[in-house]
């Protein structure tokens, strides 16, 4: 069992770097191709948390507890 956390833990760290990469290249180069958006997407996230109010920001502190 502590195989399998270690191995989602991994992998989860894997795609937030990747997705911390996209969002550079795509501030530093404009419209990359291969990334999809990926800043667009957070800032429409980030603003769809924003309209939610109280909800949007229970949801992010569940989110940032998710990753600590």
């Amino acid at each position: 069992m502590n195989n399998i956390k270690a191995w989602i833990g991994d992998f989860t760290g894997i795609v937030v770097s990747l997705i911390a990469l996209g969002v550079v290249a795509g501030v530093v180069f404009g419209d990359v191709p291969f990334v999809g958006g990926i800043a667009s997407n957070f800032a429409d996230t980030v603003n769809m948390l924003g309209d939610a109010g109280a909800v949007g920001a229970l949801a992010l502190a569940i989110i940032v507890g998710l990753y600590d």
